[in-house]
């Protein structure tokens, strides 16, 4: 084969339309062989040394490989676990830019760089050959850029939290051959359903290529959700019918079609290899010290802020090279419109002498504000990792948004009866000022949750008070314990028709809370049609039934509830607003501040109520301070072409968590009362109900939602 020196830049294996060029860095490694393999039987044909060596990238340029070729590489150095190196050439290992793998990764021990029989385990070198266990790496025709793309305002977002293959595995709707595929994400009565129930957004678990835990196949269980990364350019295989990428191309132009965003779920934080007893499949075999936090004082070990066994170094220029082009081919070739970052802090830790701590201005965030490409591309955090300081809720980026689990806790506890929780409460309804009003930040950086695919669905939340995780074969010791849930008398399902009544009634209250806070909702996918886990708060590997999304039709109700409830949001611009209220702004026309609470005899709230934890209702009202707003509101959101814009004067918002009905005396004012939302009632939950009286009864466990108007428009 006619090899010529080829470049180091860009990195990865790619094809210019007579050959393929292919660069690997590597620091620390004293020679570096590509492996090529029979595109049919896999088997290795061919190894070819990559000669030249340019600023720590190895390289060379093929002219006769063409797209469809697979290959991988074996990397030779140092084995010396205690400084820092695990090459080890019997191993063959993945381009970490591979952008397409031949099939879904197989476990076998001969995964493991070291004698798994020995004494002393990873510091013996083992040298049997995993090729025959290992996805290869397949050379890609280049793929034009998206052109098409779709930038929700942040004020108007409304996220749904779904899985590729849980989504739609269930759906007799769809062709039996796509569900659970990119295709039947893409498929038009999918998306028809998207639609109509009003998403705005879609958040995606993880689809980066990713492997499945040894421990997880012994039990003959998988990794389900994905956070298990190991090939940050490539689709996930398994999801594909037949082609990954062009079929993940075609599911995000048909979400783009129909208007939404796509946003993907990414895994930057850890990888698939482990602690220092891990397997070997790709970083740790071409440059362990540059890729990995090691720790300091015996660099055989790994730094675990992710809490599973490794941690990327991202404050390795290299490393944090290939985040940024992972991300920025993501957005620019594969279409999406945005990232949610598991366990972001640790992409913003220090790794300078003994300081780790978090730092938004560290190179990962200074280098997204940079980039022309990325710049402007939705960013979500989870706030959290396992790491010393690791709790950063509030802290990222003013650009940034943030899944707020202060939200979730409040709403929760709130309504499974918790005494003290009206103060924290409004806060969160508020948007949690007190968190993200700083430098800028607005209502919509915080992304307010009460259920994701980490946890209890929302039915679950309300029917089980304990996990039920013997599925996963730990003896039901993992998975979160506290959970504020309440099942209300029984645990589990029932027959009963009291509490299947309380049930679906908080299972409304909470659905109602979320999309009339201010704030960027987010809706787990299932939980407006009743999905259920069975009380598996941790269904991480759980691929079956307990995950894939039921589509019974028996819960068409809630369905129905939330796309009222969504549309309302739409409606009604008051409940997204721009910025925070602190009801220092007062209605020329109403005399109403911006922001009021009240309590049940409809007097504002003063310190006595704040203090008083017996209390459980109240009352949040928002008001009209710019009657001018209908003419700007249409001239800026997305949503009047779809929505029936309402400026409100006022919107007033009854809570009642009490177990007993609550009179409720509403704010004296000259003007008209409509009630448009009533969980408590059964029979016609979103109502349209002029309210001649001034005080109102309040149902144990319930919301109502009134519109004010100060003048009777039909006089």
């Amino acid at each position: 084969m006619h090899i010529l020196p080829g470049k180091n830049y860009p990195l990865g294996a790619n094809f210019d339309g007579q050959g393929t060029n292919f660069a690997l860095f590597s620091a620390n490694a004293t020679k570096v062989e590509l492996c090529l393999f029979d595109a049919v039987s896999e088997s290795e044909i061919e190894r070819i040394e990559l000669s030249e060596y340019t600023d720590e990238v190895w390289h060379i340029y093929l002219p006769e490989v063409k797209p469809g070729c697979l290959y991988g590489y074996r990397v030779y150095g140092p084995y010396e676990p205690h400084n820092g190196h695990r090459f080890n050439p019997s191993k063959l290992l993945l381009d970490p830019y591979a952008k397409k793998l031949t099939k879904s990764f197989s476990w076998s021990d001969h995964h493991y760089g070291y004698d798994v029989q020995s004494r002393q385990q990873d510091l013996v070198i083992e040298h049997t050959d995993n090729a025959g266990f290992m996805p290869k790496c397949v050379v890609t025709e280049p793929l034009p850029k998206v052109e098409h793309k779709v930038r929700i305002p942040d004020n108007e977002a409304i996220i749904y939290e779904a899985h590729v293959k849980g989504f739609s595995k269930l759906n007799k709707d769809i062709a039996q051959q796509k569900r659970g595929t990119y295709q039947g994400l893409a498929d038009k009565k999918v998306i028809k359903y998207l639609q109509e129930l009003g998403i705005t957004s879609i958040e995606l678990l993880p689809i980066h290529g990713f492997f499945d835990e040894a421990f997880a196949l012994e039990k003959g269980l998988k990794n389900y959700w994905g956070y298990n990364s190991m090939a940050f350019f490539a689709p996930e295989p398994r999801y594909a019918q037949q082609e990954e990428l062009s079929e993940f191309r075609n599911m995000v132009a048909a979400i783009h079609d129909a208007g939404m965003e796509v946003i993907l779920d990414v895994v930057y934080n850890h990888t698939a290899e482990g602690n220092h007893l891990g397997p070997t499949f790709s970083f740790k075999g071409i440059d362990n010290a540059s890729y990995y936090r090691l720790e300091k004082e015996d660099k055989r070990l790994y730094v675990n802020h992710s809490g599973c066994g490794n941690t990327l170094n991202l404050a390795h220029p290299r490393v944090l090279q290939m985040v940024m082009d992972s991300l920025r081919y993501w957005v620019e070739i594969m279409g999406v419109d945005g990232f949610r970052f598991d366990l972001a802090p640790i992409l913003g830790r220090k790794n300078y002498q003994n300081n780790d701590n978090f730092d938004s201005y560290t190179a990962f965030f200074t280098t997204l504000r940079q980039d022309p490409v990325l710049a402007d591309v939705r960013m979500i955090a989870e706030p959290w990792d396992i790491g010393h300081g690791g709790y950063q809720l509030g802290q990222f980026p003013g650009n940034w948004q943030e899944w707020n689990d202060r939200y979730r806790d409040a709403v929760r506890r709130y309504w499974r009866g918790d005494e003290g929780m009206v103060p924290e409460l409004a806060r969160r309804l508020h948007g949690s000022g007190d968190i993200f009003e700083h430098h800028g930040r607005r209502p919509y950086a915080s992304v307010n949750v009460v259920t994701t695919h980490d946890g209890y669905t929302l039915h679950d939340l309300v029917t089980f008070e304990q996990r039920h995780n013997h599925a996963n074969g730990e003896n039901n010791r993992d998975g979160h314990g506290s959970n504020f849930s309440c099942n209300y008398g029984v645990e589990g399902e029932t027959q009963d028709r009291r509490i299947n009544q309380v049930r679906s009634q908080q299972k409304r209250n909470i659905l109602a809370t979320l999309f009339l806070s201010q704030g960027t909702p987010m809706l787990l996918a299932g939980d407006e049609r009743n999905n259920t886990q069975h009380g598996n708060n941790n269904a991480y590997c759980q691929d079956n039934e307990i995950t894939w999304l039921n589509w019974h039709k028996e819960d068409e109700e809630q369905l129905r509830f939330v796309q009222q409830l969504i549309k309302l949001r739409k409606e009604h611009p008051l409940l997204n607003r721009l910025h925070y209220q602190h009801g220092q702004k007062v209605s020329e026309k109403t005399g109403l501040k911006d922001l009021s609470w009240f309590n049940c005899h409809g007097e504002p709230m003063d310190e006595s109520n704040w203090h008083n934890k017996a209390l459980k209702s109240f009352a949040m009202m928002l008001a009209e301070t710019n009657h001018d707003r209908r003419s700007l509101y249409a001239q800026q959101s997305q949503f009047c072409d779809i929505c029936d814009i309402t400026v409100d004067d006022g919107l007033l918002i009854i809570f009642n968590a009490h177990s007993h009905p609550t009179r409720f005396q509403l704010p004296k004012l000259k003007g008209v009362w409509t009630e448009i939302i009533n969980t408590a009632n059964l029979d016609a939950v979103i109502t349209c109900n002029r309210i001649d009286d001034t005080e109102l009864s309040v149902e144990a466990h319930s919301m109502i939602v009134l519109t004010y108007s100060q003048f009777d428009i039909q006089e």
